[in-house]
């Protein structure tokens, strides 16, 4: 397989993924109020459909909370990625961000184990996302 070229000019980055909610304000309340994740924007786009991004505390990729529309999105909701964990939370303490999440009222579907790259155990949000709660070895 044959290389890309970078091009050192560039500047890309990855800025939003779409995660796919039944209701923009459950979803603010749970991402913001529960995890403490920074409300970045909600802006009223007309037609009932708002344009509402959030990030985790530390930076990186903001979520775009997308409220679906119609029984094929709705179907979605929880499955984006067909069962797997679709989301990677990387914190640089896992027992104190563990153990806030767990008094937040977040489920984990295991208690939290060493792999050979960090310490992670698998949560769900209450949309049904699966996601990993990580903190990498270095």
């Amino acid at each position: 397989m044959k290389a890309m070229h970078s091009n050192m000019d560039k500047d890309m980055r990855i800025s939003a993924i779409a995660v796919v909610v039944p209701d923009y304000d459950a979803a603010i309340a749970f991402y913001v109020g529960k995890l403490g994740f920074t409300l970045l924007s909600d802006t009223d786009q007309g037609g009932g459909k708002r344009w509402v991004t959030v990030a985790p505390p530390g930076g990186g990729a903001a979520l775009l909370l997308a409220k679906a529309v119609g029984d094929r999105q709705a179907a979605a909701i929880g499955n984006q990625t067909g069962g797997r964990v679709s989301f990677f939370l990387e914190t640089d303490d896992f027992a104190r961000d563990h153990a806030a999440m767990l008094a937040a009222g977040v489920k984990f579907e295991e208690t939290p184990r060493t792999e050979p790259y960090g310490t992670v155990a698998v949560w769900r949000d209450p949309f049904g996302n699966r996601w990993d709660l990580i903190e990498y070895s270095r």
